[in-house]
């Protein structure tokens, strides 16, 4: 049995400044992003006698089951194309998450593909760096979703708090950020219940670049504060960037309930700040307090940082 996990991963400034069309537009993208302690994981085994061995058959569990003789039948978008990538032979894979995965805006289409390209180059005695296997996963990625950014799997597939620029799909730099920030406040994600396919909201803000610019700023100046261990101030850019992520596009903030708990959010004392994690409308709310002060009426889950990326092993 081959077995893999991936982080999940917290975008706290840039997203959208990561999509392929704005760096190739402006030059450079940019985001300050941690991987959680939330993970995803992949198995993959292989009868000697049974379902794939005599069968042919491919099955693979996520919240569904499917039994298919060939990958090109596989419905679920992550395992077909990569299991085709490699040209594997029948096996079952089995996909299971920390957390809930459809419309997270906690990158998890990104964190399985990850998971599941480790899980084949084990399966396959394929030697890969990390780093090329997040390059991987983005053209993987791109081919069922076109408007994916640069962050996704880049920020999944390597562990840590970090910044990561990109200047287009063959370079991308990483810097490595003190998280003493993070012995200041506690993290938490509140789901709100709501899902959505994030392919929409992407399309839509592909086709408002301008208004992504001053994303960018803030992220260069809330690294800036990093630096000069200013949380304060980082807090207060975290809001204000979200205010501004919410004005590049009306889909981003529209559904009634992101609506109720963001104002919520904003009025609460013990919320220091507060955003809506990934393309936006659905997912989960991250915030940060004071230590052990968090009082909210959401279901809600304490994170922290995991300083490690993609990793497997063979059983």
């Amino acid at each position: 049995m081959f077995i893999s996990s991936c982080p999940l991963r917290v975008s706290l400034f840039g997203g959208s400044t990561d999509n392929p069309y704005f760096v190739e537009k402006y030059g450079r993208g940019s985001v300050i992003s941690f991987t959680s302690s939330l993970k995803t994981y992949v198995t993959i085994s292989q009868d000697k006698l049974g379902y794939n061995k005599e069968g042919g058959k491919y099955i693979i569990n996520y919240s569904r089951r499917e039994e298919v003789s060939t990958i090109d039948e596989i419905q679920n978008e992550v395992v077909r194309t990569v299991l085709k990538h490699f040209d594997m032979p029948p096996v079952q894979v089995t996909l299971t998450s920390d957390a809930y995965s459809q419309g997270s805006g906690l990158a998890s289409s990104s964190s399985y593909t990850i998971s599941l390209i480790k899980a084949c180059c084990l399966f396959s005695n394929i030697s890969i760096t990390d780093n090329d296997v997040c390059k991987l996963a983005y053209r993987l990625e791109r081919i069922y979703n076109p408007y994916c950014g640069y962050q996704d799997p880049y920020g999944c597939g390597v562990g840590g708090f970090k910044r990561i620029d990109f200047f287009g799909e063959s370079s991308v730099r990483y810097e490595f950020l003190p998280s003493t920030i993070f012995d200041n406040f506690d993290i938490h994600l509140l789901f709100t219940g709501v899902t959505r396919n994030s392919k929409k909201i992407l399309k839509n803000v592909t086709e408002n670049l301008d208004k992504i610019q001053p994303l960018l700023e803030t992220a260069d100046q809330a690294y800036q504060t990093l630096i000069d261990d200013d949380y304060d101030k980082f807090m207060y850019l975290m809001n204000e960037s979200w205010e501004q992520k919410k004005r590049t596009s009306s889909s981003i903030a529209e559904n009634e309930t992101i609506v109720l708990m963001d104002d919520n959010l904003k009025e609460n004392q013990t919320v220091v700040s507060h955003k809506l994690c990934g393309a936006g409308n659905g997912g989960f709310f991250l915030t940060f307090s004071k230590k052990d002060t968090l009082k909210v009426p959401y279901h809600c889950v304490k994170i922290g940082v995991e300083p490690n990326g993609v990793s497997g092993k063979v059983l």
